[in-house]
């Protein structure tokens, strides 16, 4: 004997909207036999039909369209992480991805960049716009709080300054190793045909026919980890391994943590830290 497969997308939506105060949605009161809202409320909020709804709860009427999962989240009010397991137990996935602008990080994760004295270390958008770093970024790349917010963005100090482009050994490949990386971040939250998106890469274009042609080429390449040779007035020429990270429930952002590929790596930066502390 077998027993049918437990329906658990029904099991959620009604914890889900047993957790909601009917009161606080303009819903008579009364007496219910039952905590939260009922289902045709859901439904009304969702604007699908009541009958759908409950066919959904008893796991029912076959898997709801992206956009009925949308409606409903939006009409039990879940947030990002209560939508994307609604997906999951709705559709097996995740939903698509949402763009959405950046700016700045909370100051728990400031600590965290913080707190890697000896590794410079930036947080940036998918619009690679750095929102955070710590000191040893600011001292080894670039002193981002000298620069208005939008002169902040990655590309624009890649294509557009002559002193980055001089600061960076072996320009040309990190300059393509950068586009195809934006190229794939934007992809990956959403914002390739975004208004912002559009603005950034024509603005680039138009200062730099390197970047033109590098965008003309597709080329889409993973963030993974490499080797950075960096140019640094005081400290001279310095190898620092560059490693990326996912921030953990923030996807439109991007942790780069830089450490030195040697002990003299490691001991040139030390010192340069020291000279500049304070």
């Amino acid at each position: 004997m077998t027993s049918e497969a437990p329906n658990q997308l029904g099991t959620y939506l009604r914890d889900r909207r047993t957790r909601l105060d009917p009161a606080a949605f303009g819903f008579g009161g009364g007496r219910r036999r039952t905590p939260g809202l009922r289902r045709e409320e859901v439904a009304s909020r969702a604007n699908i039909s009541p009958t759908w709804y409950t066919w959904l709860e008893q796991g029912r009427g076959g898997a709801p369209s992206a956009d009925v999962l949308d409606r409903i989240a939006k009409g039990l009010m879940l947030t990002e992480p209560e939508r994307e397991h609604l997906y999951m137990l709705g559709l097996g996935r995740l939903p698509e991805a949402r763009y959405r602008a950046v700016d700045g990080i909370t100051s728990r994760l400031q600590r965290v960049l913080d707190g890697m004295v000896l590794s410079p270390a930036i947080i940036k958008t998918a619009m690679w716009d750095v929102v955070g770093w710590n000191r040893a970024a600011a001292v080894l790349l670039t002193d981002y709080a000298k620069l208005p917010r939008e002169g902040r963005n990655i590309l624009r100090l890649m294509f557009g300054s002559d002193h980055v482009r001089r600061r960076n050994e072996d320009w040309e490949s990190i300059a393509r190793f950068v586009v195809g990386a934006f190229r794939a971040d934007v992809a990956r939250a959403g914002a390739s045909a975004s208004a912002e998106v559009t603005k950034l890469v024509g603005e680039l274009c138009g200062i730099s026919p390197e970047f033109a042609a590098l965008w003309q080429d597709n080329d889409v390449v993973a963030h993974g980890e490499g080797v950075k040779r960096i140019h640094h007035p005081d400290a001279g020429l310095l190898s620092m391994e560059f490693s990326s990270f996912a921030v953990e429930g923030r996807p439109e952002l991007g942790m780069i943590i830089y450490n030195p590929a040697s002990p003299e790596d490691a001991e040139r930066l030390r010192v340069l830290l020291d000279v500049h502390e304070g």
